[in-house]
């Protein structure tokens, strides 16, 4: 099975893959930002503002999403001793770290005419941060680090402690009094918001996880035409 995760196999497929994601991001994010922000309704408490939402909530599910695969990747990659997962992991890391940023950014816009103050310490707010620092751990790691051996354990280990990270990020809500409230979205429970919101949130989150997949194709290709000019064939 490790036999398909192969450079050159893999590459004959993903190098042609970035344009037809391209064309799909670009019509899922049109219909996104058409249902956000013109056909889905105002909050009656929070108005337009509520809006960010449809940016805010997608990036933060992205970033624990991409997190939590580059630990899994990362500790396949331990186990199987196949270089190819760490690759992986490692191409999945800017967009991830990217739209952790965003989602700091977009809460802290929408913070400020919701709770009045751009910051605060709130325990999601504050996990997020912390989140973003492991992502930052990692992705500088890869850069100082020139020994493979040594890197591939280093950012296993970044990401086994980060990961303990993502359920606090999930629950603080209801382990804490914080500023958030809780989630709107339950898969095994009747969620609380309406599905005039909920279907453009769906969308961005699409187009969102579509963009993540364009931004790691292209770094993926970049680091596998790196292997193929090294002359290497097997990871």
């Amino acid at each position: 099975m490790l036999k398909l995760f192969q450079p050159n196999k893999i590459f004959s497929i993903t190098s042609k893959a970035p344009k037809y994601v391209l064309f799909l991001f670009i019509i899922v994010l049109s219909v996104g930002l058409t249902e956000a922000l013109i056909l889905s309704p105002e909050d009656y408490k929070q108005s337009h503002s509520v809006r960010i939402m449809y940016v805010h909530v997608p990036a933060a599910w992205i970033t624990l999403g991409i997190f939590s695969a580059i630990t899994l990747l990362s500790i396949l990659g331990y186990i199987t001793k196949s270089k190819n997962f760490f690759l992986i992991a490692k191409s999945l890391a800017p967009s991830g770290f990217v739209f952790n940023i965003v989602a700091l950014v977009t809460g802290s816009i929408w913070g400020k005419p919701t709770w009045g103050t751009w910051w605060a310490w709130d325990a999601r707010i504050t996990s997020m941060l912390i989140l973003a620092l492991f992502y930052g751990m990692y992705l500088i790691s890869w850069r100082i680090h020139e020994d493979k051996e040594k890197i591939f354990k280093v950012s296993t280990i970044i990401t086994i402690l980060g990961i303990i990270n993502v359920p606090i990020i999930k629950y603080s809500v209801d382990w804490w009094n914080t500023l958030h409230q809780p989630a709107s979205i339950n898969i095994f429970s009747k969620s609380s918001i309406h599905s005039s919101m909920l279907f453009p949130l769906l969308i961005m989150t699409a187009a969102f996880a579509l963009f993540s997949l364009l931004i790691f194709l292209m770094k993926y290709n970049t680091e596998l035409i790196k292997i193929k000019n090294k002359g290497l064939d097997r990871l």
